[in-house]
């Protein structure tokens, strides 16, 4: 095995879990939040900039790296380490979320899917062997099953083909992974239907995968259907191995995923909302390109002791934004990951003194202002 998990504590008040990640490029104490560098690159931050911010685990993107600059350039530098000299841990998605989301004119067969590039329009198909080749050549530590990300609402006869599907590539993705500096995840899909997840899960933990992911939420369902979904599902994955729910990361999120029995998240929106001057507080959220904050000289958070906040004032800030400096989207870029970096070490500290409930309560509090 590539990785290895181990329980180090459940939190007495929640059943949440305190665990250790151990892979070939850094051990991890989890539940962890891991910043998303699409193209080898977390949005503006150079390398010692994801250091700070992060906690060592980053993910690159399947889909976007093949498309730019093409998987055998990367795997020329020594994967994507070696591109964006980046020597800690790395995970990498199967590209499926991508081709489902963002090409146009799918074709989707037993075989594969067949789609357009999403810029050029190009041809292009995708198998669940191609997906395992592209990220073997990527290099990460942990990568992902190819799998069918239909829309939550999807009917039930479709989502139960999808399912279908899914598992068959994941059983093919997992016969073409020889890497063995690599572990492989498998993702339960199912939408809202439970029977669909079960069936899911049961039949990848038959293939006996090295993590799970619980993937096709965060697409655009309610908070309600997704802890839903989570409250029915983790109970009844594996104890023993990771939990990794995909794609979500709002603060509020990461608490209620982390109660729920989940132990790795990602997610764009820190970097996202940052490129449009929106920045995490204790106190929530805030847009910084807002007026109120023109002659503000005050820090981004008076609670948070990172670099632009002990640096740099809103007044500052806002200017950067007002006049389209690409600065201002890199500072609040810096400090969203960094906020959410802090909030995962507090949140370990809560489970390790049994009281996530109160901190949650705590957090949530200020950060909506109740």
């Amino acid at each position: 095995m590539a990785i290895n998990y181990k329980i180090k504590h459940i939190c007495t008040q929640t059943g949440a879990r305190l665990g250790e990640l151990v892979t070939p490029h850094g051990t991890f104490e989890t539940p962890i939040f891991m910043p998303v560098g699409t193209q080898a690159t977390v949005k503006t931050l150079d390398v010692r900039e994801i250091e700070a911010v992060s906690e060592g685990l980053i993910l690159g993107n399947t889909y976007h790296l093949f498309l730019q600059p093409g998987e055998d350039i990367v795997a020329a530098h020594g994967g994507i380490r070696g591109f964006m000299q980046w020597p800690h841990g790395l995970l990498t998605d199967s590209g499926g979320y991508q081709v489902f989301s963002l090409s146009n004119n799918r074709k989707i067969t037993d075989e594969g899917v067949h789609f357009k590039h999403h810029k050029s329009g190009a041809p292009l198909f995708i198998s669940p062997e191609k997906s395992i080749e592209i990220q073997m050549k990527l290099g990460a530590d942990i990568i992902m099953s190819f799998d069918e990300c239909p829309p939550f609402d999807a009917g039930y006869e479709y989502m139960k083909s999808s399912v279908e599907r899914t598992l068959k590539w994941a059983k093919r993705g997992q016969l073409a992974h020889t890497n063995t500096h690599q572990s492989l995840f498998g993702i339960v899909q199912g939408g809202p239907f439970m029977d669909l997840r079960e069936h899911a899960l049961k039949a990848l933990e038959s293939m006996d995968f090295e993590g799970y992911a619980i993937g096709g939420l965060s697409v655009g369902e309610t908070k309600a259907e997704m802890l839903a979904v989570l409250e029915a599902l983790t109970p009844m994955m594996p104890q023993h191995k990771p939990r990794y729910l995909m794609g979500v990361g709002t603060p509020e999120d990461l608490l209620a995923g982390v109660k729920r029995g989940i132990d790795m998240f990602d997610c764009v929106n820190p970097t996202r909302l940052a490129r449009h001057g929106s920045a995490y507080t204790h106190t929530g959220r805030i847009g910084i390109k807002n007026h109120q904050y023109h002659d503000d000289m005050t820090p981004l958070d008076s609670k948070c002791d990172c670099h632009v906040c002990k640096t740099y004032t809103r007044s500052y800030l806002r200017h950067l934004f007002k006049a389209e400096e690409s600065l201002g989207q890199r500072l609040v870029s810096y400090h969203n990951l960094y906020f959410l970096k802090q909030l995962m070490i507090n949140i370990r500290q809560a489970i390790k003194d049994n009281r996530l409930d109160d901190y949650e309560t705590e957090f949530l509090s200020q950060y909506f202002n109740q």
